[in-house]
């Protein structure tokens, strides 16, 4: 975990996993960088929060892969996060409780479903299993808007689409990253100013 900059009740926490993705941030805003997976994130921004103050907003960027076609080099913004490596129908039949179940987004209209788990998705089989629940998957939403949610403070997902989550997908991440970071800071200049 890596807090650049301060927060502030007045402006957004820009939120990231790793410092590739945020090479391109123009430093006007604070920056968290929580390392990969849904244990890192939620930690990192839990702790975060907890030691105050409050951000405006929290502002997830981030890498994803597409899970069906069409989505290649796209940035979205989510509308819901699913976490496809937590079995909630099995567990709500053992306890008749639900525990982590779909997240829509406030003010995020019509947007892709993003499946979030701690599986970087790199083979056809697994990418054709989560299409049938989502649009995208990445490593560290769900766990943040999680976190949001329980803190009360408004969180958007944003993502730049950077692989196909098939067996490219590792070697397409680490060729395409640079240029999705670049995007994503763009879209923070522009959507955030």
């Amino acid at each position: 975990m890596q807090l650049i900059g301060e927060i502030s009740t007045d402006r957004p926490l820009l939120v990231l996993a790793v410092k590739e993705e945020a090479a391109h941030l123009d430093g006007t805003l604070p920056v968290l960088l929580t390392g990969m997976g849904k244990v890192n994130a939620a930690t990192a921004l839990a702790t975060a929060l907890a030691r105050g103050p409050k951000p405006s907003s929290i502002v997830n960027l981030g890498t994803a892969g597409a899970l069906t076609a069409g989505w290649a080099g796209s940035t979205q913004e989510i509308a819901v996060v699913i976490q496809h490596d937590l079995d909630t129908d099995l567990l709500h039949t053992l306890t008749g409780d639900t525990f982590g179940g779909p997240i829509k987004l406030a003010g995020s209209g019509t947007g892709p479903t993003l499946a979030t788990g701690d599986t970087f998705v790199s083979e056809s089989a697994a990418r054709e299993r989560l299409a049938a629940r989502a649009d995208l998957v990445d490593m560290e939403g769900y766990a943040l808007a999680s976190v949001a949610e329980q803190a009360g403070v408004p969180i958007r997902l944003v993502k730049h689409v950077s692989d196909e989550a098939d067996e490219g997908a590792a070697r397409s991440w680490r060729e395409s990253v640079d240029n999705c970071a670049r995007v994503l800071a763009a879209w923070a200049r522009t959507n955030l100013a």
